[in-house]
């Protein structure tokens, strides 16, 4: 693409998110809702229609030429959730969370994996077993960024915050395994060999690898920040070091026969957890991040908008088979977390709601949608049932994150609408302190204050 079609297209782009996000505000939604409806608006099934390069995307060619962009997001995001380990606060959440993230997330695969495997046998011709089996593992993944954004946005805090963000960064681990397993197992059935290397070795290397590389970087970018006191360039070195991870991350290779890969999540999600508890100014340069990352996640929403296939729809097996899924997915992350969180004795507030905001699920499901594709039997359903459930997550889920956050009581009614009208107010309400300061009668205590005799 040329450089004016590209920069008018993230233009348009950024500029439709912000323009919804105004009229998500009316109607109470998230704004995370609001970047997502801009981009299937902006994207090759709506305004991408027209065909004038660089109003919207035209295809989905283009859409993919802005990976990098949403690779990036995906890193500081999770270096975000990663500052959210702070383990003075995991000495009251840690257990629980570490306990909930893996329970809901198996159970959520079991229940899937049983609910398609009976749909099988019903319509075999349409969804196969190994197809099946993987969709089931494809289910545990939950997707942070909304979630995160939308704990952001309303600056949600209390017992359910504490939890979930813990959770959704370990969901993510364990879907990993979840996956490599199903995978290797669904592999095993349909070329009828079985790999103890793709089932067990593989995906507990990636994790553990991920983990380390993590790791290292934290502490040398911990070291490495302490040689600047600029906070401008404190944030360049945080920025210098979240790239870094995602590139190394992104490194693939084998080793004999084995294949050895990482995490870009769980990676950077390391990176900010070492940060954070390792760092003492890590809390203020995190603040300052967050600022400078804004206009990247809209365009990352909006770009996930515009990936969306709805093409889907016009099966009406990837319509059925999508709709079971969804709603079996809803009910073993709702039961799965119910009976957790109910076993570590939790508060009622995260035994009720906490099911619910881990219902959103886009990049790390589609990564393992697009590596199903390798499956000799059933590769293509699995992407596209994945693509079904990821278009109607990704727009409902959000909303009901934020409504269970309001129902637990951990989003506060937001006190500050405007920022004008907000300094409008401040100097409203000092200018009758200023009058009172220069009144003749207070003369002689404003000269005795300032030192004037």
């Amino acid at each position: 693409m040329p450089l004016t079609q590209i920069l008018l297209s993230l233009s348009i782009a950024l500029f439709a998110g912000l323009m919804l996000s105004r009229l998500a505000k009316l109607l109470n939604l998230p704004a995370v809702t609001a970047y997502l409806v801009a981009g299937i608006l902006v994207g090759p099934y709506c305004l991408g229609l027209i065909g004038v390069q660089g109003l919207g995307f035209n295809n989905m060619e283009q859409v993919e030429s802005f990976s990098i962009l949403c690779d990036i997001a995906l890193g500081f995001i999770a270096f975000s959730i990663g500052n959210e380990f702070r383990l003075s606060e995991l000495k009251h959440t840690g257990k629980q969370a570490t306990v909930i993230g893996i329970l809901q997330a198996v159970v959520t695969t079991l229940l899937v994996d049983g609910v398609l495997i009976g749909l099988h046998f019903l319509i075999p011709d349409k969804l196969s077993l190994p197809a099946a089996i993987v969709l089931g593992a494809v289910a545990s993944a939950t997707a942070p960024a909304a979630t995160l954004m939308v704990v952001r946005q309303y600056k949600a805090k209390g017992p359910v915050t504490s939890t979930l963000l813990p959770v959704v960064a370990l969901d993510d681990a364990v879907g990993l395994v979840l996956f490599a397993v199903s995978f290797g197992i669904a592999n095993a059935i349909s070329v009828g060999q079985v790999s103890i290397l793709s089932i067990v070795l593989e995906p507990i290397l990636e994790v553990v690898l991920s983990l380390l590389l993590g790791t290292a970087m934290g502490f040398i970018f911990t070291f490495c920040e302490r040689f600047f006191h600029s906070r401008s360039k404190r944030l360049s070195m945080s920025v210098a070091f979240v790239l870094l991870t995602v590139a190394l991350s992104n490194l693939s290779f084998h080793v004999g026969a084995v294949h050895v890969a990482f995490s870009p999540l769980l990676s950077c999600m390391m990176l900010g957890t070492i940060f954070c508890n390792v760092c003492d100014f890590s809390e203020e340069l995190m603040d300052r991040l967050d600022r400078w990352t804004g206009p990247l996640f809209i365009l990352f929403f909006v770009l996930s908008g515009a990936e969306l296939e709805l093409s889907v729809f016009t099966d009406w097996a990837i319509v059925v088979i999508g709709v079971v899924y969804v709603l079996a997915r809803c009910a073993g992350k709702y039961s799965g977390a119910f009976s957790s969180a109910k076993m570590m004795k939790c508060n009622d507030n995260i035994v009720k709601y906490l099911g619910i905001t881990l219902f959103p699920q886009a990049g790390v499901a589609l990564g393992m949608a697009m590596k199903a594709q390798n499956l000799a039997d059933g590769g293509a359903i699995v992407a596209q049932i994945t693509l079904f459930a990821v278009l109607i997550y990704e727009i409902v889920g959000p909303a009901l994150t934020k409504i269970s956050l309001q129902k637990a009581g951990e989003i506060k009614p937001e006190g500050k609408t405007s920022a004008r009208k907000s300094d409008a107010e401040m100097l409203a309400s000092s200018a009758p302190v200023q009058k009172e300061a220069l009144a003749p009668e207070n003369a002689e205590q404003v000269k005795n204050e300032v030192g004037v005799k």
